[in-house]
């Protein structure tokens, strides 16, 4: 089941919201400073693509600098990045096929506003 719906989540919304992380993170790998930004966003452009059978968890030794690079994230990308979730999930609660589809699409907001911090990892290993 969980690779239909990645199937079709792929065909739906998956494709172009990896898109639009992979943007965000080429732009960030521009300067060195925001090199971190970009691999997260890497790192989420992937869960955005395959994103049932995974899950996030907060990883236990993040700090200081990951609270403090979330600030930065969610001021420069990550409140566009939600507001895709929101405009890709819209148009998939019109169907009910689409209604899982959207529901997951609010699921990843979280992720999208503060990557820095989190592990993407299977759903039955959350404490991988």
């Amino acid at each position: 089941m969980k690779t239909l719906l990645n199937v079709i989540w792929l065909v739906l919304a998956g494709l172009w919201l990896a898109l639009g992380y992979v943007a965000a993170g080429i732009i960030c790998c521009v300067l060195v400073v925001t090199i971190p930004f970009g691999i997260a966003s890497f790192r989420i452009a992937g869960y955005a693509l395959w994103p049932f059978g995974r899950t996030v968890v907060d990883k236990p030794t993040a700090g200081a600098w990951s609270t403090i690079g979330n600030v930065v994230w969610l001021v420069v990308a990550g409140i566009w990045l939600a507001i895709g979730h929101v405009l890709t999930a819209i148009p998939l609660f019109l169907s009910i096929i689409g209604i899982p589809l959207g529901i997951a699409n609010l699921k990843m907001i979280p992720i999208s506003l503060l990557p820095l911090g989190r592990h993407v990892v299977p759903s039955d290993r959350p404490f991988a």
